[in-house]
């Protein structure tokens, strides 16, 4: 067992750029690579490819690409590596590795963790009357991909077995870091009786360290809201963990790199898509990161503490990815005077037309149409700026029961160009085809009635069948509420420090037309994402003193105003203490999400800018610097 070992996130998803990995083998005295590849998208596409081949349904470039060209070092330098990228198919990315190794004159020990590909089941589930955890939907028909998200012992199990490389399948993005410190720190469970506190404690912190690299350049100034500040991009820097037995690390990322590592970078990250701080599951614990600090302690590094755990749930989630009906979609560029009108009328011309087309035929009809003017500002609803354009993109999405009728909208979009309005033009995608639409479904599962089982060579080597006696119910997003300790949002904030005179200032400062205004931009900044049909947003703020009037001010009802065109049906805010931060969940805004909305924005990546352009009353403690300027979004006389 080491002290302390230093862990480089290299990939954030597959696709990820091939320069993370040369930069990463700079660092001196790296101990392990760890690469994140899966998401519910990623699975279907992997579930296609392996329904036409045996040998498909993994991330082929983690083997073709970064082993092909950096394998030698990796195992000349001692560095272990552990990848998700099994998808579908772990063992045949575990005789990929070997047959390359082979070519490479290469001795390579490979393990394989498999478990969470739960397919076989899939007639059992249904014959159960499995209902989806969200929204209660039934179980569907057409099922591509049924997976567990396995938790982090069973890699650490592998790497005890000696493994210099681990390849699962599904897991949580986090699992591949918390299951190196568990190797590297010795903190595995005991069969025989529970986690202390404090063994909870270095889950939860080292869940929050894999948590905070999974998405690689994301931490390391990726996506950060301050943009200019970041130098660099085209050389962006991967982050790079140094974490200690007890569970504390610190972030940084290669010399001579760019990109930007801050508090407020990593702050960013830690709320990315993570629900309710509070109460943050994972099959090894549930974590607690609502007291976590981040501090700078050295250039473009930062010291993360104060994770706490709770006693792991005793199921698993799992994940269905399964067809429903299909989608298509088409784009035009107009341009001129009036581009925005003139692109909706074209929309409801074309909609109108092709629906009658489909009725005359007796093809199925739209079961769902939805129309943006790209460019129009139309994801900022109300708050648009109402700017007259005179050059928009004009997209049309449709779903239906029937791939011929989508057929039919393909061919029929193209004759706007010639009848309809004046700067019409193509975007040069051609004629669009069909895809299916790829629906996510979840549920509940007894880790008993999951054996996990570790392979080397064909042998296995482990099983991890062993789970918790404490069942918890997994509410949204993964909180729990056999860990809730405050049952209303009104408490929430009131252990936050917002007190009933705070509320009623705020509320006072939004009927009164005369309170100065400024962008919420001005006092945080913030990072979004999905899960699902639910857009996460997190904001933090800039200064400290405005953290109880962040709180106050961006309330549900403020909340509802700026996102009124998307219909939230439900809107939950958590406090985050440590790092003066909140996380809003938006629920159903994302037209279903992923692969199964028409959304330009199916996964909430531009919320965040659309709720830091809105306007907001301006702090109590600003109003005596205020100086009066022309327009209601001048910033006040601050220093």
């Amino acid at each position: 067992m080491k002290n302390h070992i230093r862990i480089a996130g290299a990939s954030g998803f597959w696709g990820d750029t091939a320069a993370a990995v040369p930069q990463l083998l700079t660092v001196n005295d790296l101990d392990f690579l760890v690469f994140d590849y899966l998401a519910e998208v990623t699975l279907s596409i992997m579930a296609s490819q392996k329904a036409k081949s045996d040998q498909a349904g993994y991330a082929t470039d983690f083997v073709t690409i970064t082993l092909k060209q950096h394998l030698k070092t990796i195992l000349d330098r001692g560095i272990r590596v552990v990848s998700n990228a099994g998808g579908l198919n772990p063992k045949a990315c575990v005789e990929a590795i070997n047959a390359l190794a082979g070519e490479q004159g290469l001795t390579v020990r490979v393990a394989c963790v498999i478990g969470d590909d739960l397919m076989e089941c899939e007639a059992s589930f249904r014959e159960s009357q499995r209902s989806e955890m969200y929204s209660g939907a039934g179980f569907p028909e057409r099922v591509l991909s049924i997976n567990a998200y396995l938790g982090a012992e069973p890699i650490a199990r592998a790497l005890d077995q000696g493994a210099q490389i681990v390849i699962t399948g599904r897991c949580v993005d986090s699992a591949v870091t918390l299951g190196a410190m568990m190797h590297a720190f010795g903190w595995h469970r005991s069969v025989q009786s529970k986690p202390s506190a404090a063994m909870l404690d270095r889950f939860a912190q080292g869940t929050l360290a894999g948590h905070l690299i999974e998405c690689g350049a994301q931490c390391t100034g990726g996506l950060f809201t301050d943009w200019q500040t970041v130098p660099d991009w085209d050389n962006i820097g991967f982050p790079v963990v140094e974490a200690y037995a007890d569970g504390s690390f610190e972030i940084f990322k290669p010399e001579g790199t760019g990109g930007l590592i801050s508090p407020a970078t990593v702050s960013e990250q830690l709320l990315y898509e993570i629900g309710d701080p509070g109460a943050y599951v994972v099959p090894d614990v549930i974590c607690d990161w609502t007291k976590v600090s981040i501090r700078a302690c050295g250039l473009d590094r930062v010291r993360v503490e104060g994770a706490r755990g709770l006693e792991a749930p005793s199921q698993y989630k799992v994940s269905v990815t399964a067809v429903d009906g299909w989608k298509n979609q088409a784009l035009l560029v107009i341009a001129g005077e009036q581009a925005q009108a003139k692109a909706q009328r074209t929309a409801e011309a074309l909609l109108r037309r092709t629906s009658r087309m489909l009725e005359q035929l007796g093809l199925a009809p739209y079961t769902e149409t939805f129309v943006e003017v790209v460019g129009s500002e139309a994801m900022f609803g109300s708050f648009s700026r109402g700017t007259q354009t005179r050059e928009v993109v004009l997209k049309i999405a449709v779903k239906s029961t029937s791939k011929k009728s989508l057929e039919l909208f393909a061919r029929e979009f193209a004759p706007a160009a010639t009848s309809m309005a004046p700067g019409t033009t193509g975007f040069g995608q051609g004629r669009p085809s069909p895809s299916p639409v790829i629906r996510l479904f979840s549920f509940l599962e007894d880790k008993s009635k999951i054996p996990v089982q570790v392979m080397i060579d064909g042998i296995c080597v482990d099983s991890t069948t062993r789970q918790d006696q404490v069942r918890l119910a997994v509410d949204h997003f993964g909180s729990s509420q056999g860990v809730e300790r405050r049952h209303s949002a009104q408490d929430l904030m009131i252990e936050a420090g917002v007190d009933a005179r705070l509320t009623a200032t705020a509320g006072k400062a939004w009927m009164d037309p005369h309170w100065p205004k400024l962008t919420l931009l001005e006092l945080a900044h913030g990072r979004s994402g999905d899960k699902g049909n639910i857009a996460n947003i997190g904001l933090i703020v800039r200064r400290q003193e405005d953290f109880t009037w962040l709180l106050a001010a961006v309330d549900e009802a403020m909340l509802r105003r700026v996102f009124a065109h998307r219909q939230p049906l439900r809107i939950r805010r958590f406090p985050l203490e440590g790092i003066r931060a909140m996380n809003i969940m938006l629920e159903g805004v994302l037209g279903g999400g992923g692969m199964a909305s028409l959304h330009t924005d199916n996964l909430a990546k531009a919320y965040a800018q659309v709720l830091l352009g809105a306007p907001l009353p301006c702090p109590p403690r600003m109003l005596h610097d205020w100086r009066p300027r022309q327009g209601l979004m001048d910033k006040p006389q601050t220093q």
